[in-house]
């Protein structure tokens, strides 16, 4: 009599469930702009989703225990002049958020630790380099202050957040950057195109170091993220529109590690990756449905765990680091789903009777603090994350104030957007301080010799 073997894996039984209607966020309307982010980002201490707004872009910052029906007049953050496309918070900071627009600019943010009392239209620094909208914002994942952004004129810049300057630039993309990854230390990162390639890049050499023509053979859009050995999981669509995803080797493209077909839908799936637990959590736009897998090294390589299922269709997703889920109840992710008009916060949990700490669910994770200056990275330093226990918990720091010291203003923002009769005397060039300086020497002189 043959036995059917069960994988022992302690991730098995990850269940989802949604939290209750009122620890959920109410009465916010969720941005209908037709673009394949996530539209969603979250921490250990805030919330933010972009939205709808008349006159521009705008997103909604709350802290995360403010749940509940969000009132009409909550004030927005809106710097930006047009609809909001991406929004990414810092991993280094739990108040400085990355957006970007179809504006052409990305902006920097300190988000202050109490909820806002009016809207916030003034940035730490505006990002200016891109001739077409800007799509994509991502935070490097060990080094202070480095964001890359990524726009439609095929352009990917990688800025130092703390100047306000550009340091790279790439333009080895002929088409429209679907998505952007980087890898565990930030020496690499992985792209989508809409030429149908997927490519690893390495910044500071400038260039395309390995590429894939079609990992899934057909057009629509793909998404390919880095995971912790270096392998890199994709998703995509068949020749006859089947959503399919795959695991691939950067050293060696000529053949998928694996590859699973899942479903027919027009959905693009957002994969969502826990690295301390190798699991990814795939989220279609327009599905009412979280699928979840486990990443081994055992054939099939990619194990399908199981789906979280609800009634209604999602228009976005946030992905919570590991740090700020709940330890004492075995959490070991927490999404939250965007409607139409509200967020839905869902625990992922491993069913385990005993109250201690597990700590085979938590092993060190990813902190807060980088690993390295900017100048440091762009020397060709890398260094993996500055891990943290998860024993006790994690309690978020209050906030620190983001300086950015431009090396020379004039230079790094060739063009201001401001008239002359708005600036104020501190803000003017040094010529004209210098003008004015002489007449008053003058007038001085003058009067001494009276």
């Amino acid at each position: 009599m043959s036995r059917s073997i069960v994988r022992q894996s302690k991730f098995r039984h990850v269940f989802g469930q949604a939290v209750k209607a009122e620890q959920g966020y109410d009465d916010i309307r969720v941005s209908k702009v037709t673009w394949d982010s996530s539209f969603c980002a979250v921490n250990p201490k805030f919330l933010a989703v972009i939205v709808e707004s008349s006159g521009g872009g705008a997103f909604l910052v709350l802290p995360l225990s403010k749940t509940g029906r969000v009132d009409k007049n909550y004030p927005l953050v809106i710097g930006h002049s047009g609809p909001v496309l991406d929004i990414d918070w810092c991993p280094h900071d739990d108040n400085i958020l990355a957006s970007c627009s179809e504006d052409c600019t990305a902006m920097v943010w300190q988000i202050p630790d109490h909820s806002l009392t009016r809207p916030l239209s003034d940035p730490i620094v505006v990002l200016e380099g891109h001739s077409k909208r800007v799509g994509i914002v991502s935070w490097h994942p060990t080094a202070r202050n480095i964001l890359l952004t990524a726009g439609s004129d095929n352009l990917i810049i990688i800025w130092n957040v703390g100047t306000g300057e550009p340091l790279i630039s790439m333009d080895d993309h002929p088409d429209l950057i679907y998505s952007v990854s980087w890898n565990r230390n930030g020496s690499l990162f992985c792209t989508t195109c809409k030429d149908r390639r997927l490519r690893v890049c390495d910044p500071r050499k400038r260039e395309v170091v390995a590429e894939r023509l079609a990992p899934h053979e057909g057009i629509r859009p793909m998404r390919a993220i880095f995971i912790r050995d270096g392998n890199i999981f994709t998703t995509g669509f068949t020749r006859m529109s089947q959503r399919e995803l795959g695991l691939w080797d950067p050293t060696n493209f000529e053949e998928p590690i694996a590859l699973l077909e899942l479903d027919t839908s027009n959905g693009v799936l957002l994969p969502y990756y826990d690295a301390d637990a190798n699991m990814v959590y795939l989220c279609g736009k327009g599905d009412s449905s979280i699928r979840y897998f486990e990443i081994t090294e055992e054939l099939p390589y990619v194990h399908y765990l199981s789906t979280f299922s609800s009634k209604e269709p999602q228009r976005g997703m946030g992905f919570m680091p590991k740090r700020g889920v709940d330890v004492t109840k075995c959490e070991i992710a927490r999404l939250y789903k965007l409607l139409d008009k509200k967020c839905e916060p869902i625990t992922m949990t491993v069913p385990r009777k005993s109250d201690l700490f597990q700590d085979d669910l938590y092993p060190d994770t990813a902190g807060p603090d980088p690993a390295m200056e900017p100048e440091e990275w762009l020397d060709g330093r890398d260094e993996d994350p500055i891990l943290i226990s998860m024993r006790d918990g994690y309690v978020p720091p209050k906030s620190r104030e983001l300086k950015v010291a431009k090396k020379n203003v004039l230079d790094s923002r060739p063009t201001t957007r401001r008239s002359m009769s708005a600036l104020d005397t501190n803000s003017l060039p040094v010529s004209f301080g210098h003008v004015e300086h002489t007449k008053l020497d003058l007038l001085i002189c003058s009067f001494s010799q009276k």
